[in-house]
C-alpha cells in the first residue's frame, strides 16, 4: 500500500518539453548584435538554388518560414539578412543547452539539437516541482546562453509536447492534472494540435464537422474506428483525452563511430578524394550495422597538407544505418565544404590545396530506427524505401561475409532528383 504522500507525488506533472525558439537564428542573431531584432533566415542565399533552414520570429511575420525557397523568403522581405548554416557552431551549443537539462535529472530524451523531453520526478526534493525547474532551466538558458526555450509542463509526453508549443516564444505552458481539467483544456485546441493529424487527415475530419479536440472527443469511437482502423483509432481517441503512456527514454549512445585515412601522398584530385570517401563511408555504415546502432549525424573530417583541419557535420532526416545515406551524407558534406569554402577549389576536380588526411564518421545513435514524423494515418508503406536500403544494406553484409570485401554497391553516390 502506497502512502499519501508518494500517491500525491505520482499525480505531480512531472515531463517537461523544452523546445528552443528559433534556435538557429537566434544563435546567429545572439553573436550578431546587430541582427538583433531584424527578420534574419537561416539558410540559402536569395541568388541560388536552396531553401531557408530556420528562420527569426521577425521573418516569420512576413510569411518566411523553412523549407521555402530562399529566393519567394527574399521577395516576401527583402530586406531579410541571409545567414548560411553553421551546423558545428549550433551543435556545440546544443551540447551546451543538453549540459544544463542534465543538471536537474539525468532522465533526458533528446529528439533533436534543440528540444528534448525530460523526466524530473526524480528531482523534486533537490529542486522543488516540476514548474520551478522549468523556471530554472528557462533561466540558466537565458543568463548562461543568452538564447530562450519554450516550456510544456505536463503528466505526459504527448501533452507536454503540446503545451510547449502553444505560447512561443520564451513561454512556458503548464497542463492541469485533473482527466476533466485536462479534457477542457485540450477542449477548444484544433486537431490539427494532435500530433500525427496532418493536412490530408485534418481535411478529412473537417468534412465530417470535426475542427477542434473537443469535436473529437464528442465522436464515437466506432466512427474513428470504421474511417480509420482500430489500431489508428484507438490512438487518436486517447490523444484526444490528453492520455499517453509513452515514458522517456534514454538513448545510451556512444560517442560517435568514424573512419580516417591519411594519403600517401597528399592530393588535389577530386576524384580520389571522392572515391575515398565513398570507401570510408561503407566501412562506417558496416561497423553501424554491427553494432546494431542507427545514427542521426554524419561527419567529415578533412586536412589539407598544411596540416589544417576542417570539420563538418549535418543531421540525417531520421537515425539511419544504411550505406546508401552514409555515402550520400559524406558527399553532402564534401559538396558543401568546397562551396562555403570556394578558395579550395583551383578549377573543375582539381584542388588548389592538396589534401593530406579525409575522415567520415556518424554520431548520436539510437538502438531502434524512430518512427519518421509522419501523419498519424500514413500507410507503413510511406517508410519503404527507408526500409530498403536498411534491408540492402544487410544483404551487402551478408554477402561480404560470404564472398569477400569485393562485393560492393553499383552506387556512385550522386544526388537523386
Amino acid at each position: 500500500m502506497k502512502n499519501g504522500q508518494e500517491a500525491i507525488a505520482e499525480e505531480e506533472s512531472s515531463i517537461l518539453h523544452v523546445d528552443m525558439d528559433a534556435f538557429f537564428a537566434s544563435i546567429e542573431q545572439r553573436n550578431h548584435p546587430e541582427y538583433r531584432g531584424r527578420p534574419v533566415v537561416v539558410g540559402s542565399p536569395p541568388d541560388a538554388r536552396g531553401v531557408v533552414s530556420t528562420c527569426s520570429y521577425e521573418a516569420r511575420k512576413y510569411g518566411i518560414h523553412s523549407a521555402m525557397p530562399s529566393r519567394s523568403a527574399s521577395r516576401l522581405c527583402p530586406n531579410a539578412i541571409f545567414v548560411r548554416p553553421d551546423m558545428a557552431l549550433y551543435l556545440s551549443v546544443s551540447e551546451q543547452i543538453f549540459s544544463i537539462f542534465e543538471r536537474y535529472t539525468p532522465l533526458v530524451q533528446g529528439l533533436s539539437c534543440d528540444e528534448a523531453f525530460l523526466d524530473v520526478s526524480g528531482a523534486r526534493l533537490l529542486f522543488g516541482d516540476a514548474v520551478t525547474i522549468a523556471k530554472r532551466i528557462r533561466s540558466d538558458l537565458s543568463n548562461e546562453l543568452q538564447l530562450t526555450a519554450s516550456v510544456g509542463v505536463a503528466k505526459n509526453l504527448f501533452l507536454a509536447k503540446l503545451a510547449s508549443d502553444l505560447r512561443k516564444p520564451n513561454g512556458l505552458t503548464v497542463v492541469p492534472n485533473d482527466p476533466e481539467e485536462i479534457r477542457r483544456f485540450l477542449e477548444p485546441l484544433s486537431v490539427t494540435r494532435i500530433f500525427g493529424v496532418g493536412k490530408t487527415q485534418a481535411e478529412f475530419l473537417r468534412t465530417h464537422g470535426i475542427l477542434t479536440i473537443g469535436d473529437l472527443q464528442r465522436t464515437p469511437l466506432t466512427h474513428l474506428q470504421h474511417w480509420f482502423g482500430e489500431h489508428a483509432a484507438t490512438g487518436l481517441h486517447a490523444l484526444a483525452f490528453g492520455r499517453d503512456t509513452r515514458k522517456v527514454e534514454i538513448l545510451r549512445e556512444e560517442k560517435s563511430i568514424s573512419r580516417e585515412t591519411t594519403f600517401l601522398e597528399d592530393t588535389t584530385e577530386l576524384s580520389e578524394i571522392r572515391a575515398t570517401l565513398l570507401f570510408l563511408a561503407d566501412d562506417v555504415a558496416r561497423r553501424v550495422r554491427a553494432a546494431k546502432r542507427y545514427a542521426g549525424t554524419a561527419h567529415l573530417k578533412w586536412r589539407t597538407g598544411d596540416f589544417k583541419t576542417r570539420t563538418r557535420q549535418i543531421p540525417f532526416s531520421r537515425a539511419v544505418s544504411d550505406t546508401f545515406s552514409y555515402r550520400e551524407a559524406a558527399l553532402r558534406l564534401m559538396d558543401s565544404l568546397l562551396h562555403e569554402e570556394r578558395g579550395l577549389l583551383k578549377q573543375e576536380g582539381c584542388l588548389r590545396d592538396p589534401v593530406r588526411l579525409i575522415g567520415f564518421g556518424v554520431s548520436h545513435f539510437c538502438d531502434t530506427p524512430p518512427p519518421s514524423q509522419q501523419d498519424l494515418f500514413a500507410s507503413p508503406a510511406s517508410d519503404a524505401a527507408v526500409e530498403k536500403r536498411e534491408a540492402l544494406s544487410h544483404t551487402l553484409d551478408q554477402l561480404r561475409t560470404q564472398f569477400g570485401n569485393s562485393v560492393h554497391l553499383g552506387f556512385s553516390g550522386k544526388k537523386s532528383d
